[in-house]
């Protein structure tokens, strides 16, 4: 017998689902559609919509059906705004460590000079770039904050991805992620933690002029019909 998804593993599909808008934001969507899709009873997907809809990733309208939450871009601004004193937070949690051997492997990583990911704007060095700011987080040992940035990341994944415009922002990258970890191990928080500011706040501003036409040509769309 084929395993049936659980309420947890709906709850985590769908979540991606609406995360990376392959649903529709403002779109509708019903229990019976799901249970379809899913293959299983509609009583894992009302536990599993009543858990999104307490995270506001969706209204539940009673004899209506369930409506996928619009795109925000105020609301993304104000996630970087967020980022940016719990990544700095990161930094000091990071220079109070007795043993900087994770640091400098990821300080190498991501050295100009190596080019691990490429210079190509492609999904692997998108993926290397946030990974690069959860890299951090854990070798701080502060796991709250590695479990915030990651939420917040979540919520961002889609204009912070489409904010590449050019190979320069990607060499930028390189260069800013080296010069933070290099920072920190020169004792120098003060000056990375700026360093950091700045990297978030030209992320933030590319973000903020990506358009809703480029978020929905970019989605791919899952058909629930």
């Amino acid at each position: 017998m084929d395993h049936k998804p659980s309420a947890q593993d709906i709850y985590e599909s769908l979540r991606n689902m609406i995360i990376r808008f392959e649903l529709i934001p403002g779109s509708r969507v019903t229990e019976t559609q799901l249970a379809d899709y899913f293959q299983v009873s509609r009583t894992p997907i009302r536990a599993a919509l009543q858990r999104l809809e307490n995270e506001e990733l969706l209204t539940i309208k009673a004899k209506q059906g369930c409506f996928i939450r619009n795109i925000d871009i105020l609301r993304i601004s104000h996630y970087y705004d967020v980022r940016v004193s719990l990544e700095n937070l990161v930094l000091e949690e990071v220079s109070k460590l007795q043993d900087f051997e994770e640091l400098q492997e990821l300080a190498q990583l991501w050295h100009p000079d190596h080019l691990n990911f490429g210079v190509d704007i492609n999904e692997d060095l998108k993926e290397a770039e946030e990974i690069f700011h959860l890299q951090l987080a854990k070798i701080s040992r502060n796991y709250v904050l590695a479990s915030y940035i990651s939420d917040i990341n979540d919520h961002i994944r889609v204009v912070r991805r489409l904010g590449w415009p050019n190979k320069k922002s990607v060499m930028d990258t390189y260069e800013e992620h080296h010069r933070v970890c290099e920072l920190l191990l020169s004792g120098d928080l003060r000056t990375a933690q700026g360093e950091m500011t700045n990297h978030i706040r030209k992320s933030q501003d590319l973000a903020s002029r990506v358009t809703l036409h480029q978020i929905y040509s970019n989605r791919n769309t899952i058909k629930l019909e």
